[in-house]
Formats: C-alpha cells, structure tokens, sequence
C-alpha cells in the first residue's frame, strides 16, 4: 500500500480495485468507476466537510508546546461547539510521524489550553493521556472564528506540504463537521456525476463527522474509531427504499456511509434524522443496508480494516492490499494514493 505523498487528492491517472462477490479482481480506470454500478443502484456519498481541527499551542501550567487534534463531538448542530473530544501530543508538528510524537505535558481535569486566539478547559482525561475532553470558552460565533483562524487540517507526515482547507474538501462538501476527510469521497467529479445519471444510477448523501484515522498509540488506536455523530436525510432513505424496490444495491462511498446507515437501521428499520454511531463493525457484523462498499485498501489491524471485513474474507482485503494483483497483471500502482477498491458483499 501507498500512502498519498502530496496534497492533490483527485489526480485523473488513478486506479480502481473492483473486487467482486466471488473475490475476483479487475483493475480499471478510475474514471470508469460507473460503468461497474448497475442501473437502480444508489450510490450514498458523505458530504461533510472538513474542519481545520489540529490547533498549536502552549500548555500554560508548564509553558510547553502542544498539539490539539479535535476528533469528536456529541451532534452536528452549528451551535454546538464548545465540547469536543480531542488528542493531544507535545512538541513538534506534523512533519514528525504521529507514533513518534512525545505525550502532552500531564493533563489535569480544570486546566486551560492556550490555542492561538482560543482557550479550552480540560473537563477530563479519559482513560489515556492523550484523549481528553475539552470545552472552549466563549460564544459560538467567536469560537468558529478561531478554529478559521487558528485551526489547520489534521495531516500526517507522509505529506510533507501542509494541507490547505481545500486540500480536504471534496466535491460535494456541506457542512464543516468533519475531522478528517471522508476520503472516499474524493473520488467524484462532475464527470462521475453525470455518468451515474446517464447510467440509471440515484446519487444521494449523508452528513457524518468523520473522526481521526490515527492517535499514534497502539492502545489508543484500539479504541477507534470514536462515537462520530452523523445526519441522515429523508430524502437518502427514500432512495435506498427505491433502490430496493427495483432490486439496485445500496453502495456506500467510504466506511463513513456504511457506518452511519448500519447505525441508523439498528433498530430494525431504516430511520431518517440526527444520530451518534457508536457501534463497530467488522467480520461478524450483519450488513442491514448497504450491499458494496467503494473504499481505500487500508491495513490490518485498523479500524477501517475491520469495518471492510464485513464485506471480504481477509484472504482477499489483503490481496488488495498487499497489490499482488498489480504485480501479476505488470500494472504500477499511482504514486498518489492507494488505489480505491469496490468490495462486493459475498453472497
């Protein structure tokens, strides 16, 4: 697998992984990604955009250097953004690998944060030294001013230029409630669009806050992903329901959409409105709603991996992964990015 080394997330020459109910693999181009929908499917995309979520600033007890990396919130209200969940590491900055950064300086419960023009208070520490609770002071308006201001994207070292807001806004970005990208997404243009249309195939969306894909501990990463809270609109619902009701599937574009559906049909129907998944899925999870996943190939142990084991055995997801059939077929992977995959559900 590669990870993507420059900040372009849409570059024409990538490839695309489908992989079918069988286990069988074919390579294409990525702009070929509809011709392997059929007519009557959905395809169900994220539209959040990304918050500038990793704030520098001082820890004033000590007068050391930290990094805030917002990963949670309880909903998606505008005005509600004042608590949050966060990482927090000490010096250093995005060019140092996440699993080399030093802990914070320790964290007490009543401490304030210094973050440029914002102040947060640390309400608790929640079971690791790096993942507290915060609650910025100050009124709405003031506090999304600093996060404009002061906040950049959440980025790894293995892009090693900084990452401007557009940088982590896909095509159709709404509402800035994302953490990290909903990479996925990154796949669609306006060519991709009206293919779809011409093919018979709905397009729909979702709002789901999309949380941090590494805390850079072991233990830590355990715990993802975090509760991540999302919004699912009539109009989506109706959409699967047509599908299903002329026999199209209901692919998800990314882990983000299948997670936030799978929640939001738990209970045994699927439900429009506001709702906070907290739920994991993986080998053994019963999919309710969605049939195809269009995803990254993403390592063992993560939790993406874990929630794509719901659609392939291991065998294949680390065949993807690992690029073996790249290497038979003499086709190079993009240097840009790890090629995304459609992993059909088997059976």
């Amino acid at each position: 697998m590669r990870a993507a080394q420059v900040p372009a997330q849409r570059a024409p020459g990538a490839r695309l992984l489908v992989v079918d109910a069988a286990g069988r693999m074919v390579h294409a181009a990525r702009a070929r990604l509809a011709d392997f929908l059929q007519p009557g499917d959905v395809l169900v995309a994220n539209d959040a955009a990304t918050l500038p979520a990793r704030l520098a600033g001082v820890h004033p007890p000590t007068g050391r250097p930290v990094e805030v990396r917002l990963a949670g919130r309880c909903s998606l209200a505008v005005d509600d953004v004042r608590n949050f969940t966060a990482v927090v590491f000490g010096e250093g900055d995005h060019r140092t690998r996440t699993e080399d950064r030093p802990l914070p300086p320790v964290l007490a419960t009543g401490e304030s944060l210094a973050l440029g023009p914002l102040r947060a208070t640390v309400l608790g520490v929640l079971g690791h030294p790096r993942l507290v609770s915060l609650r910025f002071e100050g009124d709405v308006d003031s506090i999304w001013a600093g996060l404009a201001r002061h906040g950049r994207p959440i980025q790894y070292a293995h892009v090693a230029a900084p990452l401007a807001l557009w940088d982590v806004w896909t095509r159709v970005a709404a509402l800035a409630v994302a953490f990290e990208p909903p990479s996925a997404g990154f796949v669609l243009d306006w060519a991709l669009l009206s293919a779809l249309k011409a093919r018979r195939v709905a397009f729909a969306t979702l709002t789901h806050a999309a949380g941090i894909s590494s805390t850079g501990d072991d233990a830590l990463d355990a715990r993802l992903p975090l509760d991540e809270a999302y919004d699912l609109p009539a109009s989506t619902v109706r959409a699967i329901l047509r599908a299903r009701e002329h026999g199209g599937r209901v692919v998800a574009l990314g882990t983000t959409v299948t997670r936030a559906l799978e929640h939001a049909a738990s209970r045994g129907r699927l439900r429009a409105g506001p709702g906070l998944a907290d739920q994991r899925l993986g080998a053994g999870t019963r999919l309710r709603v969605v049939d195809a996943i269009i995803s990254g190939t993403h390592e063992p142990g993560t939790s993406h991996y874990e929630l794509l084991r719901a659609f392939a055995s291991d065998t294949v997801l680390l065949e993807s992964a690992a690029g073996e059939r790249e290497r038979r077929a003499g086709v190079t992977p993009q240097p840009e990015a790890m090629p995304p995959a459609i992993v059909l559900c088997p059976g």
